[in-house]
């Protein structure tokens, strides 16, 4: 077996599905396994997902275990030569795994490898490459100071912001929304660990792969993640969670370095970030349900002329406005402009490599990508999902 993909999914189907049929496209000539790991979903995920890809190993969890409990979980089951930990809300293009392949053949000191990652609105987001979590670069992360002295490399170095996103670079730290390993060096490094519940878990693993004497590399491969489509980020449950895995972090690879008072400092900030976080939740929170924004969505849709009516159904079935719809004419994917909010694309019409390649007309235009599934009656915008 040439790969394995393990995916985790909770409570996000419709992105489940979604990115399942853009992996199936992507390995076609791969030899793959592909098993999804359930954190005890409710939304009937696994009822969904078997029904429309009975090629794929689904395990469902009676209780939500983690990312890295998840993970291990199949990859301790599964023989692939490579292994690639994947979120459910990604999509991947047709060649991006074979090129991320191909690159991990000819450079085998490659302990891991990460992808160029951008979000439905074009975006580059930064976690795609990063250097070490020092104390320096966190706290210019985390105080904003990064950005306002973007010359001072100890407060910008956690997202390596001096790589053009462009080039292939060796990088300290990937995320674990793509992360392509040869099963070797998990091996010889060793699995997730499962102290990390969520978040965390991959910095961990990027560092142990690096001191494990491998490098890991950046790949300026496109895919699209709508990122944390199962997180709620503005919840207390999930500023604690976060900072709690970054003081983790710090007492398995830093405390050592630093004198009992350093570390005493640590923790007083660390619970000091939590308590502002949670204020900033609630007061948020707060002044959402005093403003709420308001709902001014513009549609223009690439489709085929017989899959029109069935779309501008769905959008008034789900009191949304209808779109302006422009026809599939020869493969060609000629863009519209006239002010739109949400340009959505036929998944059925256009190959996800094309997709892709539409956001960074997203992020000069400032529209986001939708996808639409005819024959599923889907259509997934950046945060929500509607349906027929």
């Amino acid at each position: 077996m040439e790969l394995t993909v393990v995916i985790v999914n909770y409570n996000v189907k419709y992105y489940l599905a979604q990115c399942l049929q853009s992996v199936l496209r992507a390995t076609r000539a791969i030899e793959t396994e592909i098993w999804i790991v359930d954190n005890a979903s409710t939304d009937g995920s696994e009822t969904y997902i078997k029904s429309r890809f009975p090629e794929v190993t689904y395990v469902y969890n009676t209780e939500n275990v983690g990312f890295a409990r998840a993970c291990n979980q199949a990859i301790r089951k599964t023989s692939g030569r490579y292994v690639l930990l994947l979120n459910p809300d990604t999509i991947v293009g047709e060649d991006t795994l074979k090129q991320a392949l191909r690159f991990m053949n000819d450079h085998p000191e490659t302990g891991a490898a990460g992808v160029k990652m951008m979000d439905a609105c074009g975006r580059f987001l930064p976690e795609s490459k990063r250097g070490y979590p020092t104390l320096g670069a966190t706290f210019g992360k985390l105080s904003g100071l990064g950005r306002v002295f973007p010359h001072q490399k100890k407060l910008n170095s956690y997202y390596r912001n001096d790589l053009s996103p462009d080039g292939i670079h060796p990088v300290d730290v990937l995320a674990g929304a793509f992360m392509l390993m040869p099963r070797t060096a998990l091996e010889d490094c060793g699995l997730l660990d499962e102290t990390f519940f969520m978040y965390g878990e991959d910095i961990d693993l990027s560092c142990r792969i690096k001191e494990g004497g491998y490098e890991n590399y950046y790949l300026p491969y496109p895919i699209l993640h709508y990122k944390g489509e199962s997180t709620d980020y503005a919840s207390y449950h999930h500023v604690k969670v976060f900072y709690n895995a970054m003081e983790l972090f710090f007492q398995k690879h830093d405390a050592k370095r630093h004198h009992w008072i350093g570390r005493w400092a640590v923790r007083i900030g660390i619970r000091g970030l939590i308590g502002y976080k949670c204020l900033l939740v609630f007061l948020k929170k707060k002044l959402r349900r005093k403003h709420p924004e308001p709902l001014q969505t513009k549609f223009a849709a690439l489709c085929p002329k017989e899959h029109v009516e069935k779309l501008q159904q769905l959008l008034h079935d789900n009191n949304l406005p209808e779109a302006s719809c422009y026809n599939r004419q020869n493969a060609s994917l000629t863009l519209p402009q006239g002010g739109y909010t949400h340009i959505i694309i036929d998944s059925t019409a256009y190959t996800y490599a094309q997709i892709i390649d539409i956001l960074p007309y997203c992020h000069q235009q400032k529209v986001s990508l939708a996808t639409y599934h005819p024959q599923e009656g889907i259509l997934i915008l950046p945060g929500n999902v509607y349906h027929k």
